[in-house]
C-alpha cells in the first residue's frame, strides 16, 4: 500500500508538472510577399500607397515574428521579437538601443490582481484601431491609412478590468506613443478603452495628439462578418490631424478560402502629410479585396488593391502625377 502511495504521489508530480511546462509556450510567424502597380512603374521609380507595410516592390521580405510566454494563475509574461522591414517599420521609434530595443515588439510582464483585474508594465501593442502589427490576425494583407497613422505601441502601465460578462475597462498612463524602450521627454500619455460584447471605444491623450477611435464588429451571419473601424486624431497646437473610417466585410466560403473587402475613406485635416500630395486638406479612397487560401498553417493571400485621392498624390506609368493607383499584391504567411 505505502508503495503504491508513492507511485500515485509521484505520478500527480509528473503530471502536475506537465500541466505547468505547458503553460510556456512558443509561438510566432514568417511572412513573404511579391508586390507589383498596374499603373504605375515598377522600377526604380516604383511608388506605394503612403500606409505601412508591403510597400517594397517586386519580392520582398515581410518580418519573422518570435513569441515565448508564459501564463501563469497569477502571474506571466510576453517577449514579443521581430526581424525583418514589418518589424523594423512597425518598431521605428526605438531611440537610443537600435541594435536590440528595434527587435522587441512587446515585452510585458502582468498580474492577475484577482479575477476580475490584471496590471500589465512593459511594452505592447496599441490598443486602438481594427488592424494589428502581425500580419496573421488581420485579414487584409496591406495595412489601412487609419492604421498606419494611428499608435503602433505603448510603453507603460495598464490595468484591465472585468466590469461584467459584457462590459470591461481598460485605464493606462504611457510614455510618449511609440517610444519603445525608456522615455526621452519626461511627458507621459493617458488611455482608457471601454468595452462592450467586442465593440470598442477607446481614447488616447498624448502630449503631442488625443485620438479618439471605435473598433467593433458584427456577425451577420454564420459566414458574413462585418469590421468596423472609425478615427479622430488631432494634433496639439491646431497643426492639422486626421479622420476616417473604414468597413471590413468578410465572407468564408469554405474551412480553405475566404474573401475580404477594405473599404476606408481617410481625410486628412491640414497638411498631415499621410495621403502624400503635399496639399492641405486632401482625401483618399482606398478599397482592397484581398483572398484568404489556407493550407495547413500557411495562409496565401492575393491581393488587389485601388487607392483614389482627391488631390495628385501617386504618379503614372509616365512619371505624370495622378489621383489613383492600382497594385497587386501576393503574400504567404505561416502561422506556428
Amino acid at each position: 500500500m505505502l508503495s503504491m502511495f508513492f507511485i500515485a504521489c509521484s505520478l500527480f508530480a509528473q503530471e502536475e508538472e506537465k500541466k505547468e511546462k505547458k503553460s510556456f509556450q512558443f509561438s510566432g510567424s514568417v511572412d513573404a510577399y511579391y508586390r507589383a502597380n498596374f499603373t504605375a512603374p515598377n522600377d526604380e521609380d516604383a511608388i506605394a500607397p503612403s500606409t505601412s507595410f508591403a510597400n517594397l516592390h517586386g519580392f520582398a521580405l515581410g518580418m519573422a515574428n518570435i513569441v515565448a510566454s508564459y501564463e501563469g494563475k497569477k502571474v506571466g509574461f510576453v517577449a514579443d521579437l521581430v526581424f525583418g522591414p514589418r518589424g523594423t517599420d512597425a518598431i521605428f521609434a526605438s531611440p537610443l538601443y537600435s541594435q536590440s530595443a528595434n527587435i522587441v515588439n512587446q515585452l510585458y510582464a502582468y498580474w492577475n490582481v484577482s479575477e476580475k483585474v490584471t496590471l500589465t508594465m512593459g511594452n505592447f501593442n496599441t490598443f486602438l484601431g481594427y488592424e494589428v502589427i502581425s500580419p496573421v490576425p488581420n485579414f487584409n494583407y496591406s495595412t489601412s491609412y487609419l492604421f498606419s497613422y494611428g499608435p503602433f505601441s505603448h510603453t507603460g502601465l495598464k490595468a484591465d478590468i472585468a466590469l461584467s460578462d459584457d462590459f470591461s475597462l481598460m485605464l493606462g498612463v504611457f510614455n510618449d506613443t511609440d517610444l519603445t524602450e525608456f522615455n526621452p521627454t519626461g511627458n507621459y500619455a493617458v488611455g482608457a478603452q471601454l468595452g462592450y460584447a467586442d465593440q470598442y471605444l477607446n481614447i488616447l491623450y498624448d502630449p503631442s495628439f488625443f485620438e479618439i477611435d471605435f473598433t467593433g464588429g458584427v456577425d451577420l451571419s454564420k459566414d458574413f462578418f462585418l469590421g468596423i473601424n472609425a478615427a479622430y486624431l488631432s494634433l496639439e497646437d491646431a497643426a492639422g490631424g486626421f479622420v476616417g473610417a473604414a468597413l471590413y466585410p468578410q465572407y468564408t466560403i469554405s474551412e480553405t478560402f475566404a474573401i475580404g473587402l477594405r473599404g476606408e475613406y481617410f481625410v486628412e485635416d491640414g497638411n498631415f502629410g499621410a495621403i502624400g500630395s503635399g496639399v492641405e486638406d486632401t482625401s483618399v479612397i482606398a478599397t482592397t479585396l484581398t483572398g484568404s487560401i489556407t493550407i495547413d498553417n500557411l495562409i496565401i493571400k492575393p491581393e488587389l488593391r485601388l487607392d483614389s485621392a482627391s488631390d495628385d498624390s501617386f504618379i503614372d506609368t509616365d512619371l505624370a502625377p495622378t489621383k489613383s493607383l492600382g497594385s497587386f499584391v501576393m503574400a504567404a504567411i505561416y502561422s506556428f
